[in-house]
C-alpha cells in the first residue's frame, strides 16, 4: 500500500526580531501554526485591515534586490531565507505576522529561522502534501544562465555558480529531500556580496542594515569577515538556499530535478511563470512517502 507524505505545520507560536538588510529598520516577526491547506501566509500587523499576503508566485511584485510579495499596496520584502527554512523543513502551513515590510536579515542565512521553527516543533497533519509531478523537461534561459526541470521521482535541486573571482570560481551542489539535512548542510550558508557593491547600495540608500554580521563581504583577494567561511563552498550553498525559497512560491513542491546554472531571483521567477504555463509538462498529485 502506497503511503503519502502528510502536510506539516509548527507546534506552537514563536517570535524573533531583527533588522531589515535594505531598510535598516527593526522588525518583529511571529510564526503561528496554521490548519491544513492554509499554505504560508504573511500578515502585516502594522497595517490593520490589510489583506493577508499568500506566499505564492502570483503575489511576487519585485525581484531586483530580493523577493518581494505584495497585494493592494502592502508588501513583504526579503522573504527568501524564511521561505527557504519552511521549504527545507517541509513546512506547508504557517501564518507569519510582521510589524514592518521587511523580513529581518538576521545573520544573512536561514539558520536562526530554521532553529526557531525546530524549537517550535514540527507537527504532522492528516491531509497529504500535494506536489507538481514533472512529466516533461522545461528549460528557461537568459544568455548563459538557465533553469531546467527534469522528470525524476524525487524532490531535488542542483545549483551551480560561476564568478570570475579567485575566492569563488565554479561551485556546484545538490539538495535531495530524502538524502540531505537542510538544517545542518544548508541553513547556515550566508548571503554574500562584493565590497564595491555594498558601497554602491549604501550610496543609493539601500543596504542600510547590511554589515559583516549578516553577509560575507568579499574584497579583491580576501574575505573581510574575521570568522571566514562556514562551509568551503558556502557561496553555492547559499544560492541553493535562495532557490529553495524562490521555488517554494509555486505553493507546492516539485517532484522532479531542478537544475539552475548561474541563476538568481529574476530568472527563478521567470522559470516559475514558464512552468505554470506549460500545463502539459506536469500534473498534480499527493506526494509519495518514498520520494519526500
Amino acid at each position: 500500500m502506497t503511503q503519502f507524505y502528510l502536510q506539516k505545520t509548527i507546534g506552537q507560536s514563536v517570535a524573533i526580531s531583527g533588522t531589515g538588510v535594505h531598510s535598516g529598520k527593526k522588525t518583529n516577526l511571529t510564526i503561528h501554526p496554521a490548519p491544513e491547506n492554509h499554505g504560508i501566509v504573511f500578515r502585516r500587523i502594522d497595517l490593520p485591515g490589510t489583506q493577508d499576503i499568500q506566499a505564492l508566485f502570483k503575489r511576487v511584485v519585485d525581484t531586483s534586490l530580493a523577493t518581494v510579495l505584495g497585494i493592494n499596496g502592502a508588501i513583504v520584502s526579503t522573504i527568501e531565507h524564511l521561505m527557504a527554512s519552511f521549504a527545507g523543513l517541509a513546512i506547508d502551513n504557517a501564518l507569519v505576522e510582521i510589524d514592518d515590510y521587511e523580513i529581518p536579515i538576521m545573520d544573512g542565512s536561514a539558520r536562526l529561522f530554521t532553529q526557531l521553527i525546530e524549537a517550535a516543533g514540527i507537527v504532522e497533519q492528516t491531509s497529504p502534501k500535494h506536489v507538481f509531478i514533472v512529466k516533461k523537461t522545461i528549460t528557461v534561459t537568459d544568455n548563459d544562465k538557465s533553469v531546467t526541470v527534469h522528470p525524476e521521482p524525487c524532490f531535488k535541486i542542483t545549483c551551480d555558480i560561476h564568478f570570475d573571482h579567485p575566492l569563488i570560481g565554479k561551485q556546484k551542489i545538490s539538495f535531495d529531500r530524502a538524502k540531505n539535512n537542510f538544517a545542518k548542510e544548508f541553513s547556515s550558508a550566508r548571503t554574500f556580496g562584493f565590497i564595491q557593491d555594498l558601497e554602491l547600495l549604501k550610496k543609493f540608500s539601500l543596504g542600510k542594515g547590511g554589515s559583516l554580521d549578516n553577509a560575507i563581504v568579499i574584497d579583491k583577494d580576501k574575505i573581510l569577515n574575521t570568522e571566514g567561511l562556514r562551509y568551503p563552498d558556502e557561496f553555492v550553498r547559499h544560492k541553493l538556499l535562495d532557490s529553495l525559497g524562490d521555488f517554494s512560491l509555486l505553493g507546492m513542491p516539485i517532484q522532479g530535478h531542478i537544475v539552475t546554472h548561474k541563476s538568481g531571483h529574476t530568472l527563478n521567477r521567470l522559470f516559475i511563470e514558464t512552468f505554470l504555463k506549460n500545463k502539459d509538462a506536469w500534473e498534480t498529485g499527493p506526494a509519495k512517502m518514498e520520494y519526500f
